[in-house]
């Protein structure tokens, strides 16, 4: 999916929402751990009653690491019932790759060669040659990260360069540019973070960013749009816990998809806002 077909699906839908398939198997409702699959059934319901509101799923590999063999299972069955029953909807592995060049290009091979996903998450601290193996994919994306909304952020990201006063996640920014295009690469940007929007969007004025951090983190859908938004939307915001946890009970996919339809109206009217519908 290139980005014009993303925007155009953000306009098809009125909504730049990410629901986060953070499914963890001791939060998911009681009455399907009977089940063969517990985590595939409740992501099935999940993605079934959300689908008509987002436009991209991204599944935290943890949860369905932390399970060994029949996690990885589940999780390659969600991202194949997506595919197969939702093929518009982009597909984010929220992995946080990042290693020496020959060990991303199997990294990238993984992803995108064997697994359907339209995009991956990658750490960019052990710079161009662990990120560009994953550019070498026609129409898939490396979304690298910039500026995080954890408490440790500020160990590093804030952190100046003496010479012309950048801060490192400004660095990661404008380095970044040599390596990939708007066609490829995006940026995660904290919603907790949205003051820095301003600041971020002059630097990269064109790329889409994952936003994750509304909802249960705090931060302001508002604020993420007013400071974010580009001519082509150029959000993703995700929403996890407060969608897909919206009910531990047997309403649960009921629940999550009315969570989400509440946030895609806020966002049509920000999209009407910002004369992009």
């Amino acid at each position: 999916m290139n980005q014009q077909e993303l925007f155009e699906q953000i306009q098809k839908k009125r909504s730049f929402l990410c629901v986060g398939l953070d499914t963890d198997i001791q939060k998911i409702p009681e009455h399907l751990l009977e089940r063969s699959d517990p985590l595939f059934s409740f992501n099935k319901d999940i993605i079934d009653a959300t689908a008509e509101f987002t436009v991209a799923y991204k599944p935290n590999l943890a949860f369905y690491e932390s399970l060994g063999s029949k996690g990885m299972i589940s999780l390659e069955q969600t991202v194949s019932y997506v595919k197969s029953k939702y093929p518009n909807i982009f597909v984010i592995a929220d992995a946080k790759r990042g290693d020496i060049g020959n060990t991303s290009n199997l990294y990238a091979r993984a992803f995108f060669g064997k697994q359907k996903y339209d995009a991956v998450t990658v750490a960019p601290y052990m710079g161009e040659d662990s990120v560009k193996p994953f550019m070498t994919y026609e129409n898939k994306w490396v979304i690298l990260l910039a500026l995080t909304s954890n408490k440790g952020a500020s160990d590093f990201q804030f952190l100046k360069d003496e010479k012309n006063g950048d801060q490192l996640f400004e660095t990661v920014l404008k380095t970044s540019q040599n390596w990939g295009t708007t066609e490829n690469m995006m940026y995660v940007v904290g919603a907790t973070k949205a003051e820095k929007l301003k600041e971020i969007r002059e630097i990269v004025p064109n790329h889409f960013l994952l936003v994750p951090g509304v909802g249960a983190q705090g931060g302001s859908l508002q604020e993420v749009a007013q400071n974010g938004m580009n001519s082509k939307c150029g959000l993703l915001v995700n929403s996890s816990r407060g969608i897909i946890y919206a009910s531990t009970d047997v309403d649960f996919a009921e629940m999550a998809g009315k969570a989400a339809k509440a946030v895609q109206q806020e966002m049509e009217v920000l999209l009407k806002e910002g004369g992009l519908i």
